[in-house]
């Protein structure tokens, strides 16, 4: 236990030393959200059921800050730790591949869990946003929603032959889903044929689950969410397992 927690310290401060991994966890969302509030304001629409445009987007983006974690820092940060020969080094010592792993889980779960306080800090301090569901509930579909794109970013790291694969495998992955799920633009604005789309698409079930607790939800209506979710973390964690390797 000792030395999950020695390597989870240090992999923290290398993770803070990367500007742009540091970036686009930390300061993106926050930075969007600030950008688009000056634009549309949060003035009540019926469109998003009488809530304000930045309302609906603090949930959102906290979806966003997740898939840039999960299907861009994780591959990108543990492929090049392979490459580099990092991994091997590791490979010598009495760390087995699931401290490594969690050590990891570890920190990106606290980077992302840090940017989304300070999108709703911001959110809070600038537009008064709403927040009508149980803290406790949000933390759930965050932690659901987080670690089922973490055990997706491993597998996708543990089957990429470089780094380079792996940044533009993420990156194709990740980007669509940004813009056609819901994540950085609401759902209700785009067309019907892409909102019936949007349904096959891993990270709307995060949007939709964290708009709906977010706002008050019981989980008994996001069951399908949920299970989408949980059922894509058991088996990209099972995936990620039998692909990781040390070099």
């Amino acid at each position: 236990m000792r030395s999950l927690w020695k390597l989870t310290f240090t992999q923290a401060k290398l993770y803070l030393r990367e500007p742009m991994a540091a970036f686009f966890t930390i300061i993106y969302a926050p930075m969007m959200l600030v950008l688009f509030g000056m634009i549309y304001g949060n003035d009540p629409s019926p469109l998003f059921g009488g809530l304000g445009p930045m309302d609906v987007s603090v949930p959102a983006y906290t979806a966003l800050i997740i898939v840039t974690v999960g299907l861009i820092s994780v591959p990108i940060a543990t492929s090049s730790a392979r490459e580099s020969g990092t991994l091997r080094r590791y490979r010598a010592t009495p760390l087995s591949p699931l401290t490594y792993l969690s050590a990891e889980t570890f920190v990106y779960f606290a980077m992302t869990l840090l940017g989304v306080m300070l999108l709703v800090v911001v959110g809070k301090l600038a537009f008064d946003v709403r927040f009508e569901g149980n803290l406790i509930s949000v933390l759930g579909g965050f932690s659901l929603g987080a670690l089922s794109f973490f055990a997706l970013g491993f597998f996708i790291a543990g089957i990429a032959p470089t780094a380079r694969v792996a940044q533009t495998v993420g990156m194709v992955a990740a980007f669509p889903m940004m813009f056609l799920s819901g994540a950085a633009i609401p759902l209700e604005t785009l067309p019907a044929s892409v909102r019936d789309f949007a349904r096959y698409i891993p990270l709307t079930h995060v949007v939709t689950l964290l708009r709906g607790v977010w706002f008050g939800d019981p989980w008994r209506q996001h069951l399908t969410e949920a299970s989408v979710l949980a059922g894509m973390l058991l088996v990209c964690s099972m995936l990620g397992a039998r692909t990781f390797r040390w070099e």
